[in-house]
Order: structure tokens, then C-alpha cells, then sequence
């Protein structure tokens, strides 16, 4: 089961992971606490090998006037989006680096909110001390890209060497910033106002390669196709300047390239008329000293040739960072078939594995953070954190061959394992709140290269990494086989570690950090789940059991069973339980047989017969199972599945093991049975509730005033393609903990109960949609 829970991943590529995992920039900044944040959907493209463009936001904030800025922006956007990339504007939010922008932080700098900066290298420190807003220039462009690993920037005009910069020594940031990005900078040349002469010379002089996009080596003047100046290279077509990109890489150099793209030939006849106007603005600025001021001279200077051209000159800017916009997406796209192709995954392997017969320590160390000041952590998910290796053969092989051989193909990896992916959608789900709290992913890794990669991909989406516990064993991997075809040939899942992770060694743990609420998985052996429930129904922590699959789904009721008769009659011994539907009837099942046996036990009975379920609710739920499972899709019929199939009567059956019993019933919605003690439903408004099968819920009260709550909340619908379905059940999971941390009574209100499984229905959906186990949209803000 462990193999067909991951088999449909799309699985980021063995090389990349690890052959980053330990010198990534980002990482390493992240490690800092850097102000950074990336969009979700420009980390997720980054770690699939998706393209991706990079935007700059000074000409969102200073450079074109409003509301023309704001559109441009965004139209640049979509234009990226065309060639099939994701773009990256980048730009700076009240003192945080932000790599791609939502559309109302666009509209923020466009509309001048909060008085933005024009953000070059030199202030890119004080702006993150001082939370200001800000447009980055080129030369910060680069610098986050560069961090991002980003390989494309598409803009208007460069910066360079200024006229009479052999007396001003004023010479623009970005020709040095190039020196040390590897990035190419796409661009309509430099900027018009500039010497363009003095500016080849001084590039040359960096050992910045300059290219000409299309058939001519002739430099372009910005508005002008002609410069008169010649540079050595021209790149035809998209695919050669992509080489050029990759031939840098391929030899470690880490310096950027200048791909300058002529004005449309459409509008290169406004060019000579444009360029007098520019000498004239020129020559006005050295008249009253705007050319003396730094970085005011570019919009007074653009503005001015702006008046002077009656809007001639915006209107052939608009169009060069739109054709750059284009070109930047069409090279980026190339760069990425390569960067694809670039290295064998057996190669990448070879260079970066090493055997597992390496020394070994002594087991539960736990991996620590530079930063020692993390607070303790509210929410605590213990489980498995695992690798997927992914083998596919390639679609031209011949299967016949391939038996008992080695096939040409591709090998992927991907980081898994259940509690992982819960604590992840937890965390980003709590990110997308700005909430405060703090989610702690307590699992066992081993001191080997598998190992130290989980602790770097954690850290990548800002993750604690302090509850990673080294063990002498193996790091949780499954390796999988596909065929051509992605049909699953075989396989094999070494999770030892994860099934003798000691029990003691997660209540340190939970001493340490005294969550609210524990999180377990079914990957952990019964005696462990044992002891870490019982430490923590002695303590009045909250547990959360998700079952893992119907094989494992089990692994609870030893720990049930023994805490029997240890709790209140109206209270469980496990307060969140999250099976599926299968998973649910096998719980059952096993419950009421040997050696557990639970539903033969005095306390079971006597809570049942607490709960005073009679005919009027057997009546209740039949009117219930007659309605449609969503009123907008009928084809998805009736809900009779709870009648027919005894899902209904097996949840309350459960009620006394588990408090909060929260069904995926996968396309038929979610199915929430739960018990309100009678303390409890003194506050909780469902005691103001009657049943309403109608309404899709029923309500019954039992002798001691407690409440049973029956309540079916449809699928929501899922507007775009499917592309994975693993991990989905795991967001749900994550987003309903992440909903419990921050209002822990959140069962007892009928609005907030609705808001809660909303949002978790709505994570399951992002992840259908997502190449990852765990949508990076999760972290966005509004999202769920």
C-alpha cells in the first residue's frame, strides 16, 4: 500500500535536489532568517524545472506614470505567462524581499502607497531595515534572481556609463552587478540617455559577454535599431542564446550575459526623431544640474523625453519590454529543455551519493538549528519523513528487453512520507495566516546523504528542522519502478526507521516543546503510539491519529484499548481521528474482534448507551443518506453510502474510541461524527441545534446532556486538472491541525466546524492540482 500511495507523484529531478542540497544561496539565506519570501507558484516552477522569467518593479514604481505602470506590469505578466513561463516580479514589500508579486502588491508600488524606493544594490540593506517598499532596478533584479536561481531577467534598458562619465564617474550598479549574477539580462540595450560606446568598452572590460539578438551584430539604440556600434556575437534564435546561458553554467562561470533585442521594427521608424529629442533632454538636464543627481536623472530624463515626444517615446518603451518580455520567456524555455537534459541521473547519483556502511552514531540526535532561540512548539506531527525514488523507462523502450536489465530512462526523487507532508501543508497553511504559532516535525532520519537532504528541502520552505532525529538506521526511502507507460512495475519501501522510532524519545520531545495537540501517523509501531498517548492524556494534550492506510490504520487501538476506562465516559482516549472511508471500516472491524475486542469492553457500552441513540436518530439519518452528496453535480448521487455501506453507523460505533471523527469520503465530501461532552456543550451553539437532514446535519442528546453531531459537508468542486493524487488526504490533514491550533474549540461552532473542513476540503483540491504532495499555494494568503 506504502508503493501505490506515492506512485503517482511527478517527482522533482534527482539530479537538481542533490546536487543543491548543500550550497544552495537561498538556503543558506534562508538559514539566516533572510527577509526573502518567494511566491508559491515561482518556488514551485523552480523546483519542478518549470521556466521561470524574472520581472523588475522600477518601472512599475518610477518609471512609467500611473495608472500605464500598474498595467504594463501586470501585462508583462501575461505576456511571460504566453510562452509557457512562470514569471518572477520581483520587488520589495514593506522591508521583505519579495520574489514574484501578488497582484495587489503590484498595485501597491504602481499606486505609490507607501512612497517606494528606487532600490539598487547599495540600498537594498537599509530598505530591509527601514520596511520600506521599493522597485528593484536591474542590478537587484539580478541579485534575487541570481539568489532564486532564476536564469532569465527580462527588462527595458540597462543601466551603463553616462555621458561625460570621464569627469562624473557616474556609471550605473548594473554593468558590475552582471559580473557576478549568472543571469542573462534581456534587454532593448541600454538606456538611451546613456554613452553607448563607452558602455560596450567598459562591459568588455568586466568580461561581460554581449550578444545581439537576430540576425545583425549591430548594437541597438534602445528606441533605435541602429547604434553604429558592432559587438562580436549575435544569437539568431532562442535556442542559441539559450546555449550560450548553458555553456556558462556547464563551466561554472558566475557571470550573466547581455542579450540585446531590437525595438519591433514597427516602431524603429520613430527612432531618429526620438533620439534628437533625447540629445535635447540630455543637454537640458547638464543645463540645470538634474544630470548631478544620481539616481533622479533616469525618470527626470525619461519623463522629460516622454513630454517632448508627445508620448512617442513611452509608447516605443511600452512596446521593446514587451517584445523583451517575449523573447526573455522564448529563451527561458530553451534553457530549461537543456537544463533537463544537462546531466543523466545516474551521473548526478554517482557524484553525489556515498554508500550507506558509513560510521554510526549514536541514535537520537537531534538535528539543531544555528538559531537556538526557537520557541517551543504548539503543534507537534510525529511520524515518517521519507525520500521517493522514482525510476520511469523511457516511452521508446521495448519492455521485452528491459526485463532483468537496465532500461534508459529517467530517476526522480521526491521528499514523502505522511506526518512530513502534514507537517508541511500545517506550516504553509499557518504561513498563509500570518499566524504565530509553531509547528514542530518530530521524525527519524539517519546520518546519511538521504538524511542531510530531507534537512535541507525542510529548511527550503522555512520548516523547523530542530525535531529531525538522527538514528544509526537508514533514512526512510521508497523506491519505486515504473514502466514506460507510468504503470508501477515494483519496488521497495525501507521504513525501519520509522516502525522502531522509540517512544521515549518522542516524549522528551513533548516535555520539551508541551504542545497543544500531537499529530501521529500509522507508520509508528503500536507500542510507541502507546506510550505517547498515554504521556499525553496525562498531561491534557490533544491527540490527532491520521491512519496512514487501511494496513496501518490499526496501529491506534492498542493505545485505545489500554486507555479505556482511563478517561471520563464522555471523554475518548483520542480526540481527532481522520480515516477514509476504507480506512474507517477496517478500524471498525479489527475493534470489535480479537485481541482487541474494544467493543465488548464495559466502558465502551456504557458510553454508547450514554449516547441514547434511538429511533428518531435511525429516522434522522435515513432522511439524511436521501440527499444528493452536491446539490450543483447530481451525477455524483445520493449520500445512501452512509445507510447502505454502514459508514454513518460505524462512526458513532467509534465515537467512544475516537472524540472527533473527520471522514474523507473522497469525491462524495467529508463525514464528521463527533461527541460534545455536556461541560462543553454548555458553551458550543449546537445546543441550540435541532436535527435538519436538509441541511445535511443531525443532532441527538444523550442522558448526560452530551451531544452527538452527525454532519455532511459536500466535495467542493475541482475546476482544474487533476495532476496528483497523492498527498491530497495529507493537506486535508495539515489544514484541519493548522485550523485546531489556532481555535482549538473550533468542533464546537456550526460556522467555524464549516470554515475548518472548508478550508481542509480546500487544500486537499490545491494538492490534486499540484505536482507536489503539498501545494506550495498552500502559503498564500486568502487561499483557503
Amino acid at each position: 500500500m506504502f508503493l501505490l500511495r506515492r506512485a503517482c507523484r511527478a517527482p522533482i529531478p534527482l539530479s537538481r535536489c542533490l546536487s543543491t542540497a548543500n550550497s544552495s544561496p537561498l538556503a543558506l539565506a534562508r538559514s539566516r532568517n533572510a527577509p526573502v519570501d518567494i511566491h508559491p507558484e515561482v518556488e514551485e516552477a523552480l523546483a519542478t524545472n518549470k521556466p521561470v522569467v524574472a520581472l523588475e518593479t522600477a518601472l512599475v514604481s518610477h518609471g512609467v506614470p500611473y495608472p500605464t505602470n500598474l498595467e504594463l506590469g501586470l501585462e508583462l505578466e501575461n505576456l511571460v505567462r504566453s510562452t509557457g513561463c512562470v514569471p518572477a516580479t520581483i520587488g520589495f514589500i514593506g522591508g521583505r524581499v519579495k520574489i514574484g508579486l501578488e497582484k495587489h502588491e503590484v498595485e501597491r508600488l504602481a499606486e505609490k502607497t507607501f512612497k517606494p524606493s528606487k532600490i539598487s544594490r547599495r540600498d537594498v540593506a537599509a530598505a530591509i531595515a527601514m520596511k520600506a517598499d521599493g522597485g528593484t532596478t536591474c542590478s537587484t533584479t539580478l541579485i534575487f534572481a541570481a539568489l532564486a536561481g532564476i536564469k532569465v531577467f527580462a527588462t527595458g534598458g540597462l543601466g551603463g556609463v553616462h555621458r561625460g562619465a570621464e569627469s562624473t564617474m557616474d556609471i550605473s550598479a548594473d554593468l558590475h552587478e552582471l559580473t557576478r549574477c549568472p543571469v542573462g539580462l534581456v534587454s532593448g540595450g541600454v538606456k538611451s540617455i546613456l554613452d553607448i560606446g563607452k558602455t560596450l568598452e567598459y562591459l568588455e572590460t568586466l568580461g561581460v559577454p554581449v550578444l545581439t539578438y537576430g540576425e545583425s551584430k549591430e548594437f541597438p539604440a534602445f528606441f533605435s535599431r541602429h547604434s553604429g556600434f558592432e559587438v562580436p556575437w549575435n544569437v539568431p534564435d532562442p535556442s542559441i542564446a539559450a546555449a550560450v546561458l548553458h555553456a556558462q553554467w556547464q563551466l561554472g562561470m558566475n557571470n550573466g550575459a547581455l542579450i540585446a533585442v531590437p525595438v519591433p521594427e514597427e516602431h524603429a521608424a520613430d527612432g531618429a526623431t526620438i533620439q534628437k529629442i533625447i540629445d535635447q533632454a540630455v543637454a537640458e538636464s547638464e543645463a540645470n544640474g538634474v544630470s548631478r543627481r544620481g539616481k533622479e536623472a533616469t525618470p527626470w530624463l525619461l519623463d522629460r523625453i516622454n513630454t517632448l515626444s508627445q508620448g512617442k517615446s513611452l509608447k516605443s518603451n511600452i512596446a521593446l519590454l514587451k517584445n523583451t518580455a517575449i523573447v526573455g520567456g522564448q529563451i527561458a524555455v530553451q534553457y530549461h529543455k537543456l537544463a533537463d537534459e544537462r546531466c543523466s541521473s545516474a551521473e548526478a547519483a554517482a557524484k553525489t551519493l556515498q554508500p550507506r556502511n558509513q560510521p554510526q552514531r549514536n541514535s537520537a540526535i537531534v538535528h539543531k538549528k544555528k538559531d537556538a532561540s526557537l520557541p517551543p512548539a504548539e503543534i507537534m506531527i510525529v511520524g515518517c519523513a521519507a525520500l521517493d525514488i522514482t525510476a520511469q523507462a523511457r516511452t521508446d523502450t521495448n519492455p521485452a528487453l528491459a526485463v532483468h536489465s537496465t532500461a534508459p530512462g529517467s530517476i526522480s526523487l521526491s521528499l514523502g512520507g505522511v506526518s512530513r507532508n502534514v507537517a508541511e501543508a500545517c506550516h504553509r497553511v499557518m504561513t498563509a495566516q500570518s499566524s504565530p504559532l509553531s509547528t514542530l516535525l518530530v521524525a527519524p532520519i539517519g546520518d546519511d546523504p538521504f538524511g542531510r537532504l530531507l534537512i535541507e528541502e525542510t529548511e527550503k520552505f522555512g520548516m523547523r528542522t530542530d525535531g529531525l532525529i538522527t538514528s544509526d538506521k537508514h533514512t526512510a526511502v521508497c523506491n519505486m519502478v515504473l514502466d514506460s507507460h507510468g504503470s508501477l512495475v515494483g519496488g521497495v519501501a525501507d521504513m525501519d526507521i520509522t516502525e522502531s522510532f522509540s517512544g521515549d524519545t518522542v516524549i522528551a520531545q513533548i516535555k520539551k516543546h508541551r504542545p497543544s495537540i500531537v499529530a501521529l501517523d500509522g507508520n509508528l509501531s503500536e507500542d510507541a503510539i502507546k506510550q505517547i498517548v498515554h504521556h499525553c492524556a496525562d498531561h491534557n494534550i490533544k491527540i490527532f491519529f491520521e491512519p496512514t492506510s487501511v494496513i496501518k490504520s490499526t496501529n491506534i487501538l492498542p493505545a485505545v484499548s489500554a486507555a479505556m476506562g482511563r478517561v471520563g465516559l464522555d471523554q475518548a482516549p483520542v480526540d481527532f481521528f481522520s480515516p477514509n472511508l476504507l480506512e474507517l471500516s477496517q478500524v471498525y472491524q479489527v475493534a470489535r474482534t480479537d485481541p482487541h475486542d474494544i467493543m465488548s469492553h464495559q466502558c465502551w457500552w456504557t458510553a454508547i448507551d450514554s449516547l441514547s441513540l434511538g429511533s428518531a436518530f435511525r429516522m434522522d439519518l435515513e432522511q439524511l443518506a436521501k440527499n444528493k452528496v452536491s446539490d450543483e453535480e447530481q451525477s455524483k448521487g445520493s449520500l445512501s453510502f452512509l445507510v447502505d455501506q454502514g459508514s454513518a453507523q460505524m462512526a458513532v460505533n467509534l465515537l467512544p474510541l475516537f472524540q472527533h471523527l473527520v471522514i474523507k469520503c473522497g469525491e462524495r465530501g467529508v463525514l464528521v461524527a463527533m461527541r460534545i461532552s455536556a461541560q462543553d456543550a454548555a458553551n458550543s451553539n449546537w445546543s441550540k441545534e435541532r436535527s435538519n437532514p436538509r441541511k445535511r446535519y443531525i443532532v441527538a442528546r444523550g442522558k448526560t446532556n452530551e451531544i452527538v453531531v452527525l454532519q455532511h459537508f459536500p466535495p467542493l468542486p475541482v475546476v482544474e486538472k487533476v495532476v496528483n493524487v497523492t498527498g491530497a488526504g495529507d493537506s486535508f490533514g495539515g489544514a484541519l491541525l493548522a485550523c485546531l491550533a489556532k481555535n482549538p474549540k473550533a468542533f464546537q461552532d456550526v460556522a467555524t466546524l464549516e470554515r475548518t473542513i472548508s478550508a481542509a476540503q480546500m487544500a486537499a483540491i490545491l494538492s490534486l492540482q499540484s505536482h507536489f504532495a503539498v501545494s506550495p499555494l498552500l502559503s498564500r494568503p486568502a487561499t483557503i
